[in-house]
């Protein structure tokens, strides 16, 4: 018994499941040809490893984006989530989303709300899924590993993104 109510526990299981699901059917894996930005993120404690792929174009927006690498479920499900969110976005929107994202992950009871229009709310209300992460903290720095690649990119940081 997890002591949530009946509603909020059927929430969960929901979320649960999109996470598998991304983590089993990654969106957007593999290498993206005539990207303009990339970033790799590398978590040491688990030994994750992504790269991730961005084509921006003249207006700065996202036209496309992919990764690739390994990591466990969280991670791989957080990079899925990711790829399927920023398509569409400007640079700006993108990074908005990467701190309300990180900035939720990583502070209890953060709910920030980032506006960026339309049928995108769909996909923003997705990436609730990864919230339960926030019960392991030792799992939230998988969750974030792919965000951080997104910032690192996004700055054209060569550094590899980092969890620590």
């Amino acid at each position: 018994m997890t002591g949530r109510p009946a509603e909020a526990e059927e929430l969960y299981d929901l979320y649960r499941e999109l996470i598998l699901d991304h983590a089993r059917s990654p969106r957007h894996f593999g290498r993206l040809d005539n990207a303009t930005h990339t970033a790799q993120g590398i978590n040491p404690l688990c030994g994750d490893k992504l790269r991730m792929y961005f084509r921006i174009d003249e207006n700065r927006r996202i036209e496309d984006t992919a990764f690739e690498g390994s990591g466990c479920a969280i991670s791989v499900a957080s990079a899925s989530l990711l790829t399927d969110t920023v398509i569409g976005l400007s640079v700006d929107e993108a990074d908005s989303v990467f701190s309300a994202v990180t900035k939720r992950l990583t502070q209890d009871n953060s709910e920030d709300k980032v506006d960026i229009g339309g049928a995108r709310k769909e996909q923003m209300e997705k990436l609730k899924a990864l919230d339960g992460v926030r019960e392991f903290p030792s799992r939230v720095k998988c969750a974030t590993l792919a965000w951080h690649a997104l910032h690192s990119a996004l700055s054209n940081d060569a550094i590899p993104a980092t969890t620590e």
